[in-house]
């Protein structure tokens, strides 16, 4: 099949076809879904490659991927990739395990990955593409962490708290209330 045909199948461009075989960008969740009924094959096999599917691949002897010798600066945390407005920021990540959750609600599912970063800017990295929309789910976050303090970032908005510290938390938590965040998704791990 040409990149041209499956590019008509799944409504992309053919450039988006070309980005997802060379790993520059991943499918979003419907496309997925399409390649999977195109190709004959379950998602979690597209999505594998050499990443595990609910557990973590321990890297402890490859370059950049030795997360134990990784300095203060790294952020570790979760991100959903339909939370972003441009997925090059992926890019920046090491990602460590995806999955893929179905939420019931829009979108119906949501792509999950666990990553590392060793970039000292990527909060305002991630914050600039961050979902801003009510049309789009409202406001989107991602919570991650670097040593002992927790970041949660919004489009072009960054709070972050010191681990432990229950003032620091509880204003974080003011602020995310004030842009609708509901108090059950704010239940970061710490």
């Amino acid at each position: 099949m040409t990149q041209e045909e499956l590019a008509a199948i799944c409504n992309v461009s053919r450039q988006s076809i070309s980005k997802w075989e060379a790993d520059i960008a991943l499918p979003e969740t419907e496309k997925l879904l399409i390649l999977g009924e195109t190709f004959h094959v379950p998602v979690d096999v597209l999505l594998k490659d050499d990443l595990i599917l609910n557990e973590v691949k321990e890297v402890h002897s490859c370059g950049d991927n030795i997360i134990r010798k990784r300095k203060q600066e790294v952020y570790e945390g979760v991100l959903i990739k339909e939370s972003l407005t441009d997925d090059t920021i992926i890019d920046l990540l090491h990602v460590h395990k995806i999955e893929l959750w179905n939420t019931g609600g829009k979108p119906r599912y949501w792509t999950v990955l666990f990553f590392t970063c060793d970039r000292r800017d990527f909060p305002e990295q991630i914050s600039r593409v961050m979902v801003s929309d009510p049309d789009n789910g409202g406001n989107w976050f991602a919570d991650f962490k670097s040593g002992n303090e927790k970041y949660i970032v919004f489009k072009n908005k960054i709070l972050k708290y010191q681990i432990g510290n229950q003032t620091e938390k509880d204003s974080v938590c003011l602020e995310c209330r004030k842009m609708g965040i509901p108090d059950e998704q704010m239940n970061w791990s710490e």
